[in-house]
């Protein structure tokens, strides 16, 4: 069966296509070359004056792993009653929740009809991946993925601490990717939750945790190094020390430092870039870490924007959970830890446009992504939900390219934080290309997807067909047309059929002599089994719900 997409006006940076009138053809769920004249084309969909990208890809949301299950009992006032019976046949109505913490038929949905049709866990706890994999394995509509957190858990201190070979911290790494079914790697405060539970309550990056004796640069040195030497195209996934710290830029910029020339992603980069200037002894410093940015080519981060009302922030960070407790709304929270493998804290916030430092986080996250140059290295994130939903993403769009807007929306702050902001002298309005780039072609690479983010031949089909207008929100708030490895799932911005996508993995080759010292630490500190521990592809592809999808790694030589 042939469909054809035509007099599409195509964005494709893959492709370097800007604006291209051009025909798409797709057969067994993928994008071909134009067939011959004797092949009988199945179905037409006329996209003249209409615009085409391929599906956007969301590489940083908390969609899964045990956080967002603990918001959502800890939060049931921010459910709304939903009245459908058959959820594999669910077509949404009025009453879907449009919260901080939708339900994982809600979050498929809510991305599909935005035009999304892949999203990336990233912070995947491995003693918890199960939980992780069984949510987002009941989230419909989109593909999926995840990045393991290591750089906190006890086994991988222990072997940093006794100076442990580099090759034998590669096979832990390439071990848990393949236990964990994940895509990447992540650490979260490298050490510093580790630390917290030796009642240490900040880390810099050259402070010893006082347990172990290692500092965060090692820990980001040796990870860096592993990801880098097995070949993960996804490079390390770095949330840095000081998350939401007054001053810690510094912390940020010495971060770089410690990538030695080694690809490098810093996430969520916006809750990373705090000044202490001015009477409130808390300032923007995007400038700064923007300027390191354009000069630090292997670098690349997601911004993590800020945007204003009620959220629930969720975090492995949970000694910055515990220092922001104090702040939650509604005033309740969970800190916890899971094994000796990582924490984990949820605390709920309502972001306030008259709060000078919410107001001031909002033009921070603005100023980074219009003041970083090469939008292939920059990334569109609300850090779902801890900067808002990610059901805000239009919103965020049209500020991005539309700065009359963002002038208006900036002229209603706190007036104190409009003076530490120099948000309205930059006049940068993204294009349509390169809105595509962020949140299509750029990810994608970024993650090592080849085969997505694009509308190139042997493409997967997953393409969002917009109808172009003034009001960008309005734009990418409701595709005309969604189409999922081919088919037609959403049409007016309301979903037609439902799918289940894949789940994206990669599995570097690793010597499996490491499970005989894996084997030894489970039997004498963890309450599971090695091969527990472990996630079996069946489990994931199971019910007909999806199939695995494993991209290649390259090993490097060491």
């Amino acid at each position: 069966m042939i469909t054809l997409l035509k007099n599409g006006k195509l964005y494709d940076p893959t492709h370097g296509k800007d604006g291209v009138i051009q025909d798409i053809y797709i057969r067994d769920g993928r994008i071909v070359a134009k067939p011959p004249n004797s092949e009988k084309i199945n179905q037409t969909f006329d996209l003249s004056g209409k615009v085409a990208m391929a599906g956007a890809i969301d590489m940083h949301s908390h969609i899964g792993g045990g956080k967002v299950n603990i918001a959502r009992m800890m939060l049931p006032e921010f459910q709304k009653t939903r009245n459908y019976s058959e959820p594999e046949a669910h077509v949404c109505t009025p009453n879907c929740s449009h919260n901080a913490t939708p339900n994982t038929t809600d979050t498929g949905f809510r991305y599909i009809e935005m035009g999304y049709t892949a999203a990336f866990e990233p912070a995947i706890m491995p003693i918890n991946a199960r939980q992780a994999h069984l949510e987002m394995g009941d989230t419909p509509m989109i593909d999926k993925g995840g990045y393991a957190m290591l750089g906190n858990d006890d086994y991988f201190l222990r072997l940093l601490s006794n100076k442990t070979d580099q090759k034998a911290i590669n096979d832990y790494v390439a071990w848990t990717l393949h236990a964990t079914q994940a895509i990447g790697i992540k650490v979260v405060n490298p050490g510093g939750i580790s630390a917290f539970k030796f009642n240490q309550r900040r880390l810099n990056l050259d402070e010893n945790n006082v347990h172990y004796q290692v500092t965060p640069r090692e820990i980001l040195k040796s990870l860096s190094r592993a990801v880098n030497e097995l070949g993960i195209a996804k490079p390390l996934h770095v949330h840095c020390n000081n998350l939401g710290a007054a001053g810690n830029y510094e912390t940020t910029l010495n971060t770089m430092d410690a990538s030695d020339s080694v690809p490098m992603h810093l996430t969520h980069i916006q809750f990373h870039s705090y000044g202490t200037e001015g009477d409130k002894k808390f300032s923007s410093a995007a400038a700064q870490i923007a300027e390191a940015l354009n000069k630090n080519k292997h670098i690349t981060a997601d911004v993590g924007q800020i945007l204003f009302g009620q959220t629930v922030t969720a975090s492995g960070d949970s000694m910055m959970q515990h220092l922001n407790a104090k702040h939650a709304n509604p005033r309740k929270s969970v800190i916890m830890d899971v094994e000796c493998d990582a924490g984990c804290g949820v605390v709920p916030f309502k972001y306030r446009d008259q709060n000078y430092v919410n107001a001031l986080q909002w033009a921070i996250g603005l100023e980074l992504f219009l003041s970083v140059e090469d939008p292939w290295r920059i990334f569109l994130t609300t850090d779902h939900p801890n900067g808002a939903p990610f059901t805000s993403y239009p919103h965020l769009i049209r500020l991005l390219m539309d700065k009359g807007f963002r002038n208006e929306a900036f002229a209603k702050l706190n007036l104190d934080a409009q003076a530490m902001s120099n948000l309205t002298s930059l006049t940068r309005e993204y294009t349509l290309y390169e809105i595509a780039i962020m949140t299509r072609a750029g990810a994608a690479k970024l993650i090592g997807l080849n085969n997505c983010g694009h509308l190139g031949v042997d493409a997967q089909a997953d393409i969002t067909v917009y109808t172009e207008q003034a009001d960008y929100e309005k734009m990418f708030a409701k595709p005309d047309y969604v189409f999922k490895n081919g088919e037609l799932v959403v049409k007016d911005g309301v979903v037609t059929k439902v799918v289940w996508g894949a789940t994206h993995v990669t599995k570097p080759a690793f010597d499996i002599g490491v499970e005989k010292g894996l084997s030894e630490y489970f039997e004498k500190y963890h309450t599971i089994q090695l091969d527990n521990f472990k996630i079996s592809d069946n489990e994931i592809a199971e019910d007909g719900r999806g199939k695995i999808m494993t991209h290649e790694s390259k090993t490097r030589a060491n």
